[in-house]
């Protein structure tokens, strides 16, 4: 019996990884840089603050660490405020949990003001036992210490965990830290689908499947 389920963010819970190219763009140009083809594969699973220094020292930004995660909170508000939207069957399967005594959590790498800002935006705090981030933790996706530390604060041993991930990078996180994994469909990682697949227990497109195939209690 699952006792606890934990969301990624972006590309899982909700549908913002479109969100990212633009910002990347958006930002590089101020130093005349353009945005690699491969850069979503190189920084996959990192924290926000990892990611920060990535860009610091592979296009040579004189800003600080700090200085480049509040350009990018700002730069990304107001698309999390009123352009992102929660994916189909989240809100349903959230509402599903609660009945069920199944508790939620998050386990992102994304920063924690734009985390906050999406889960009030959608009316979901009272959801959600523990809202974590990669900065939170010594280590970002694929080490494990994310979703362990989500499982120890919400008081659920890791093998009673079922983690929604849409990368590979949060996959073997999941899988590291011992618990069941449902990778989650998402246009962004579509050149993973095949590894995804092989990597997690389970795979779907729409978290309302979820509910009417059993997958919580099958788990």
């Amino acid at each position: 019996m699952t006792e606890a389920v934990i969301f990624d963010l972006d590309g899982s819970m909700v549908d913002s990884m479109w969100v990212w190219k633009s910002i990347d763009v958006e930002y590089l140009a101020r130093f005349n840089a353009t945005l690699p083809d491969n850069l979503q594969a190189d920084i996959g699973g990192m924290s926000f603050s990892e990611t920060a220094l990535y860009f610091k020292e592979r296009f040579q930004i004189p800003d600080s660490v700090d200085d480049i995660k509040a350009d990018w909170n700002r730069l990304a508000w107001d698309k999390y405020t009123h352009e992102v939207p929660v994916k189909e069957g989240v809100v349903e399967l959230l509402r599903h949990c609660e009945r069920h005594g199944i508790k939620a959590g998050i386990a992102t790498s994304n920063s924690r003001e734009l985390v906050e800002n999406v889960v009030k935006v959608h009316h979901l705090e009272k959801y959600f036992g523990c809202i974590l981030t990669g900065c939170d933790v010594a280590k970002g996706k694929p080490a494990p210490d994310i979703y362990l530390e989500v499982a120890r604060r919400l008081s659920v041993s890791p093998a009673n965990c079922l983690v929604f991930e849409d990368i590979v990078e949060g996959i073997q996180a999941g899988k590291a830290a011992g618990m069941k994994v449902c990778a989650v469909y998402d246009k962004h990682s579509e050149y993973q689908d095949a590894q995804k697949r092989a990597l997690a227990d389970y795979y779907t497109y729409n978290f309302k499947e979820l509910i009417e195939h059993g997958i919580l209690t099958d788990f």
